[in-house]
This record gives structure tokens, sequence and C-alpha cells, in this order.
């Protein structure tokens, strides 16, 4: 794989993966002010390279974000499976002379969450698959079961077998009435993709429409299937005999431009945010100026000017709602605010770990009836902590420059997981941070 890449001195380049990265980001206070651009989305490009397997023919992806350690799992994963894949700036190209050379996902580096699709993509154009059991973040309580739902009904069998997930489907999938017992974003993307190479229609009902959900569609429609979307109700799927290639601009990632917005706040303040996705923020926002943000418009930039923050009280929610990886950032920002502000988390009851980790630094809270109390307005402390998932060491990174004296966030690779070039841009916004060796 050719990759092009650009990273400033004081920021080194993070492993390729991230697997076995030890090294400490060292976060001193700071005031972000400048302008950022939003890179493709994380929660898009990896179902977009899922897809592409679907495919023998060339596949181009625009605005894709190259340094995503997520992302370059996954074109390793790619290629393992007979691709050839070349990243020139922000521009992939995905290539193929055959269909892939085994049905087995032989990969021994570390596994995401989205071997899942890639299992579905798998299963819909060979008639079978295995891929290593799923990884990312740990929010508890995050089987399959929903995924195997979707490939079942449209014929597979699917099991579990040292440590791999397999699924068969010796005479091909056929399309099928589907029923979400809730609503999954995981499991309706599986459900476009396999579908989309399924012979007839398949009906999801209940299904989790989401920006990202409409950007897959957009895809899978390109290449050849037909999709029609009824809202939040229904998915019509009408499988293609065969999918082409297409070149496709990745969407611009919300949860990066959120993260900016919220860091402006935080630190008072002064940043311009390009490529801005205003359309697929509308309810946050509106939380975000009642929380003390002051956000203008100019075309296609926000303009986040200071500001200060002001206890928030949100649930998530399926879109347009509060998606629940926004959860952790609303909470930093309340740890800045006078008075005490609630967050429900209503799709993953036990994603309040990071609060142990906020309690390093001085942040009173607690999680009662199912809510997250978290009581602002006391000082902020440098500590030593630790990143849990992606988001929270977004989150843990925000505080840090919001602290007294220095913030070191262990196991920082997980910021870099979903936000392509965190260290860099932050770096370029005035943030005062640095990788370093661990002791």
């Amino acid at each position: 794989m050719t990759i092009v890449t650009r990273h400033s001195a004081e920021v080194p380049a993070m492993s390729r993966d991230g697997e076995g990265d030890t090294r400490i980001l060292t976060v001193r206070p700071s005031q972000l002010r400048g302008q950022v651009r939003v890179s493709g989305a994380k929660n898009s490009v990896l179902r977009l390279l899922a897809a592409s397997l679907l495919t023998r023919e060339r596949i181009v992806l625009h605005n894709y974000p190259g340094e995503l350690l997520d992302a370059i799992v996954h074109v390793g994963m790619l290629e393992t499976l007979g691709k050839t894949c070349r990243v020139i700036g922000e521009t992939l190209v995905i290539e193929a002379e055959t269909a892939p050379p085994s049905s087995t996902l032989a990969w021994q580096g570390r596994s995401i969450r989205n071997t899942l699709l890639i299992l579905g993509a798998m299963v819909a154009r060979t008639g079978a698959g295995a891929v290593p059991a799923p990884g990312g973040c740990d929010l508890g309580d995050r089987k399959y079961d929903l995924h195997e739902l979707v490939l079942t009904r449209l014929g597979a069998r699917v099991w579990e077998e040292n440590g791999m997930l397999h699924a068969e489907a010796p005479d091909g999938l056929r399309g099928a009435e589907i029923t979400l017992p809730l609503r999954s974003t995981g499991a309706t993307e599986n459900a476009l993709i396999a579908g989309s190479l399924a012979k007839g229609r398949t009906t999801l009902w209940n299904p989790h429409i989401r920006p990202e959900i409409i950007d897959l569609a957009r895809f899978l429609r390109s290449m050849g299937a037909a999709i029609t979307i009824n809202g939040q109700e229904s998915i019509v799927i009408d499988g293609a005999p065969t999918l082409g290639g297409i070149t496709h601009r990745v969407m611009p990632d919300n949860m990066e431009a959120m993260t900016w917005l919220i860091g402006s706040v935080m630190t008072g303040g002064d940043v311009e945010i390009v490529d801005f996705p205003f359309e697929d923020l509308e309810v946050p926002l509106i939380f975000l100026r009642e929380s003390g943000a002051r956000i203008f418009r100019d075309g296609p930039v926000a303009i986040v000017r200071s500001g200060r923050p002001y206890p928030v009280e949100i649930s998530t929610g399926p879109y347009p709602g509060i998606n629940s990886d926004m959860q952790p950032l609303f909470a930093a920002m309340g740890a800045c605010a006078r008075g005490v502000s609630r967050l429900v988390d209503l799709r993953f009851a036990g994603r309040y770990g990071y609060l142990d980790e906020f309690a390093r630094m001085g942040v009173s809270s607690e999680v009662r009836d199912g809510a997250a109390h978290i009581t602002g307005g006391a000082a902020i402390e440098g500590a030593d902590v630790r990143a849990l998932d992606l988001r929270c060491g977004a989150a843990l990174a925000l505080l840090g420059m919001v602290a007294r004296g220095e913030t070191r966030i262990a196991d920082a690779w997980q910021i870099e997981r979903g936000y392509n070039d965190f260290a860099r841009k932050a770096h370029e916004l005035g943030a005062n941070l640095a990788y370093t060796n661990a002791c």
C-alpha cells in the first residue's frame, strides 16, 4: 500500500494501527484558536471500505482520512482479501483483478468491529465468509446477535468457532423481510451491504437512519443496487446480480466537528471549522447553543466565538437526536460549567466508565437512576489518566487543555482510531500537547 503522509515535527506519527503503542499524550493548558478542516468520517468510511468487497471493479474514495488508525487496519484487511489499495494524499484507490482468494479473513493484527460488515460482504459476494471476532470500543453489551439475525434472515448459516465468526450461503443470499427488535446502526448497514447482492427484494423494518447510513445507501446505489429509504420506518433493497466501481467523496466527520466546537467553548477559544456538517447536527447544535456555545454559520464554515459552558441536560437517542458517541464530549463541557449536568445514555447503559478517569482530574460525578450527574465548577487538575475508548480519550484531551498543570493520557492511540490527525490538528490550533514514551 502506497501512503503519502504529513506530520508536524512536534507531533510524531502513530504506529501503523496503534497495536502495542505505549506512548503517552501529554496535554498542558491551551486555548484553541485558528482554522481546522473536518476530515472524512470514520463512521462512514469504514462502511464504504467493507462495501468495496462487493465488486471487483475500481473504487475511488476522495476526502479519505488516511491517518485514521481504524481505516489503516481496514485497508490491511482488504489487502489480505486480495485488494490492492493506494493512498495518495486524501484519495484512496481500491482495485482487484479477481474475487477474494479466500473466504477467510486471516488477520493477526488488531481487530475492529467492522469485521461484521466484512462478513456480510463476503457471504454476499462469495457465498461464505469467516472473520475474527469483532473489536472496537468497549461500550458494554455490544453483541452481534442483530447482525446474525440479518444474515440468517437472508438465508445464511452463522456460527462461531475458535474465535472466528463464520457465515455461509452456498446458494447465495435471498431477499427477505427483516424486522430489527431495536434500532441498530451496524445491523442496518449489514442489511444494506448484504442485501445489495441478495436475489430479490429485502425489506428492513425499524432501521436506524442516520447520515452515515444515507451515505452508504448513496454509495451502493451508485454501484448498481436499488435502495429506497422510507424514513425510520423501513428500507427496501432490490439486489443486483453484480455491482460496479464508482468514485465517491466521503462525508465530513460530525464527531470531529463536534469535538473542535466543544473544545473551542471549553478553552474560551475562537475556531473556524471548515466543512462543518450543519445539516447532520441540527439537534446537537440546539443543545450546544443552549449550553453556552456561540456558533455562527458562513456557508460550510462554523465560526465558534468563545462562549461559556453552562450545565447540560441531554439524553442520547436515534438520529436526529444526540448520538451516544457525543456523550463524553458533552460531559467534559459540563465539567467546566457551574452547576450540575445530567446525561442519560439510552443506547449503551454502561457507557459512564470515563467518569472514573474524569474523577482523577477532580471532576465530581455520580451515576444515579441510570443517569450521570456531573457537578461542574470546581478546579480541574492535571493527572495521569487512560483513554478507555476513542471518545473518552478525546474528552480527556479537551479537559487537559483546561486543567491546571499537566495531564498524561495513556492508551492515547485510541483517539487516533477515530480522529484523522487529531494531534497535528490540535497542535496547529494552539494546543500544547505532545507524545512521549511511557516511563
